[in-house]
């Protein structure tokens, strides 16, 4: 029987819209095109809480999934504007319908403001790109989130805000350099929820896309000195997602297989898959 799912998108109309004419994809669709690609048994509902007066699921519908994700957003969480109020209400529903969830960067965010955490600007700056020398915390290398990831891994990224304050039942996974809270578990109301401050789902021409919407941005706060360098990192990014197998281009960005390779990059997607919707949904049948 097929998974059923919920992809919750963070962003606004416009901006959701904005990346369709770029990538080919809103970013749930774009995300829900993944989970199709782990699972071929999937149905997959898109919601849009930044909207005003979407549709959105009441805790009967909430409760119905197998499992719900939420994407990265735009927005600012500690803005507090009703298009974000409205998303960590809806989160506060999903930690209730205790339905497995799992969010990329802003959903760990709201996951963990929804249930008493902060979220604040990261003083250290921006992580772009990639999230480098992520590090599993002790608890986080006997956690089925990580399973299968190394000691030290990379992961696509981009972020500027980070959790500064985590809720009183979270735990920690891993970490880096840039942010304490790079993946976590939270519990609230009965529901537990996993997620990661980078993104496991970008493929590296989604994550070359983005960017190319960004180089104002990339030569702004000094990450590269020229748009046409911007350009240049930018087209790497693009002939390493039709050839992973370019040692060359790898070996110059520091790039490896926890990257390189869909299976390993959208690891903790697969894993919450199997330890989370699946043995769930293997519940609700025998129940």
């Amino acid at each position: 029987m097929a998974l059923r799912f919920l992809v919750i998108e963070g962003n606004t109309r416009n901006a959701r819209q904005a990346h369709k004419a770029a990538y080919g994809l809103m970013p749930s669709e774009s995300y829900a095109a993944v989970l199709g690609e782990i699972e071929a048994d999937i149905l997959c509902d898109l919601a849009f809480p930044a909207d005003e007066g979407a549709n959105l699921p009441d805790a009967s519908g909430l409760e119905s999934y197998d499992g719900i994700v939420l994407t990265g957003s735009h927005l600012n969480i500690y803005d507090a504007t009703p298009d974000i109020l409205r998303q960590i209400d809806l989160m506060r529903a999903i930690y209730a319908s205790r339905t497995p969830s799992f969010g990329s960067c802003w959903g760990l965010q709201v996951a963990a403001v929804a249930a008493g955490g902060d979220v604040r600007k990261n003083p250290l700056g921006r992580e772009i790109g990639f999230a480098r020398r992520l590090t599993p915390t002790e608890t986080g290398r006997a956690h089925p989130l990580l399973s299968g990831r190394p000691a030290s891994y990379d992961a696509p990224a981009i972020h500027l805000d980070l959790v500064t304050t985590t809720p009183a039942d979270a735990t920690v996974l891993s970490t880096n350099a840039l942010s304490a809270v790079q993946a976590a578990e939270i519990t609230m109301s009965g529901g537990t929820f996993w997620g990661v401050q980078y993104h496991p789902e970008f493929s590296l021409g989604e994550l070359a896309v983005i960017l190319a919407r960004r180089t104002e941005m990339l030569v702004g706060e000094g990450f590269c000195r020229t748009p046409e360098e911007a350009a240049s990192y930018i087209a790497d990014l693009n002939t390493l997602h039709a050839e992973p197998t370019r040692f060359d281009l790898a070996w110059r960005h520091g790039l490896d297989e926890e990257v390189l390779l869909p299976e390993r990059r959208t690891r903790e997607i697969r894993n919450f898959l199997e330890h989370r919707v699946k043995p769930g949904k293997s519940a609700k049948g025998r129940a």
